[in-house]
């Protein structure tokens, strides 16, 4: 036990010292912030403003469409589709039976292609524009009417609740169980991928530069991949921890950031009428139903089950990856016709898991997450919905069960083939002489 410590020492310090995991902890998060920021704002600094020339002599629409970032509307009675271009248009808007349009429909007349996001907003305005008319001339009511009664209508929400076991009820939020199921069955699944190559690339690094024979001499083959396979999970481990930590830590400066009386009036906006509701901004009542929708999240029980199905998890497939390594040489494709039967499983496995956002009560979310190829992702995609409730105590503590089962038995058969493997040179291993190690002793 003493040696596999000090492997596992050996492959957790000399990952963590390097700079590049310091490097790739720290800058991953703000990478992937920075990422999203830089879409948002090149798609929106590309976006470019339409002008639109409408020749409309009922005048319906001059009273109806209004100009917008994306698109802006001029009614000028001097513009053709002569002179549109020159006088600085993107497109000429003819209404039904007007001018060279003497069809019912509208036609657009453009110079260029008008991009997407101007197209669907001119698109819906001109509905708009129609649904007004028709109310105005039809039912002989204003359209600011209709409006405010929408406006009222649309203030309403559902606020779904679960009824416990002992009849209490708990507030519930379909959306925010859907949004950290994903996260958290695709964040283990690139975990399995990354942490699991790793050590499957370490093992083979160590068996074509001959270290492993060295060390074997003074270890068990066993004893080596075990210290491997727990040391490279540590490091998982620890850089997930201090991703966690740094956004925390961001969490706190931004809420910091958001003064106290805004907060406060957040919170009041939730008790008013609906008719006093209106007059309160959208995004004050959309941050408290944020901050009290988070409030509903077991977030003890959610951060233990990740943890322990992150190392499930990866224990159960690295063992697998270690085998893969041992067996092979120096071609990667070896590696790779290999990986094929352990990559199948993890793929499968995030498929299944989008199913399950959708219906985690399913017959198939439900068997998926407690065998152990795919509860480490499945299960934690269902999670969130709800323990007891949509995941009764049984299938939890089964699936885990079974996990920790499933990760002795990985590892019993890959110890089999990791022995015969890593002192195996110039033979290109296949399925049945890995079957064959399997059975051997």
């Amino acid at each position: 036990m003493n040696k596999t410590w000090i492997i596992i020492k050996r492959e957790y310090l000399s990952r963590v010292r390097k700079k590049s995991f310091i490097l790739s902890t720290l800058l991953m998060p703000l990478a992937f912030v920075g990422l999203f920021a830089g879409i948002i704002f090149i798609t929106v600094k590309n976006t470019r403003k339409e002008n639109i020339a409408v020749i409309d002599p009922s005048g319906y629409l001059k009273a109806n469409l209004e100009s917008s970032r994306t698109v802006s509307y001029d009614f000028r009675s001097d513009v053709d589709t002569g002179n549109f271009v020159q006088k600085g248009f993107s497109a000429i808007l003819f209404a039904p039976n007007t001018g060279i349009n003497q069809s019912k429909d509208f036609k657009l007349i453009t110079a260029r292609s008008i991009n997407e996001i101007a197209n669907s907003k001119i698109e819906k305005d001109i509905s708009r524009a129609l649904e007004n008319n028709l109310i105005s001339q039809e039912l002989k009511i204003d359209p600011k009417r209709i409006d405010s009664i929408k406006n009222r209508a649309d203030e309403v929400e559902i606020v779904t609740t679960k009824r416990g076991e002992t009849g209490d009820l708990k507030e519930s939020n379909q959306g925010l169980a859907r949004g950290l199921g994903y996260a958290s069955g695709f964040l283990i699944y690139l975990t399995l991928f990354i942490y699991g190559s790793m050590v499957m690339r370490g093992v083979m690094e160590e068996k074509t530069n001959r270290i492993a024979e060295v060390v074997v001499s003074s270890v068990r083959p066993v004893q080596l991949m075990l210290g491997k396979i727990i040391g490279i999970g540590a490091v998982g481990l620890t850089q997930l921890l201090m991703w966690m930590v740094l956004l925390f830590v961001l969490s706190g400066v931004v809420g910091a950031l958001v003064p106290a009386e805004a907060l406060a009036q957040a919170q009041d906006a939730q008790q008013q009428i609906p008719g006093q509701a209106a007059q309160t901004s959208a995004a004050m009542r959309g941050l408290a139903a944020a901050s009290n929708t988070l409030s509903t999240v077991n977030w003890p029980l959610l951060v233990f089950c990740f943890a322990f199905y992150f190392l499930g998890g990866y224990l159960f497939y690295a063992a697998l990856f270690a085998a893969v390594g041992s067996a092979v040489n120096e071609d990667p494709q070896d590696a790779q016709s290999l990986m094929l039967p352990i990559t199948m499983p993890i793929v499968l496995g995030i498929i299944i898991m989008i199913n399950a956002l959708s219906d985690p009560s399913s017959s198939l979310a439900t068997w998926s997450s407690i065998i152990p190829f795919f509860s480490p992702i499945v299960m934690m995609a269902r999670i969130p919905f709800g323990v007891p409730d949509t995941v009764p105590y049984w299938q939890l503590l089964l699936s885990m069960a079974l996990l920790v089962g499933g990760f002795l038995a990985t590892t019993w058969l890959s110890a089999k083939i990791y022995r015969t493997g890593i002192l195996m040179y110039g033979k290109k291993p296949t399925w049945k002489e890995l079957v064959k190690w399997m059975r051997q002793g």
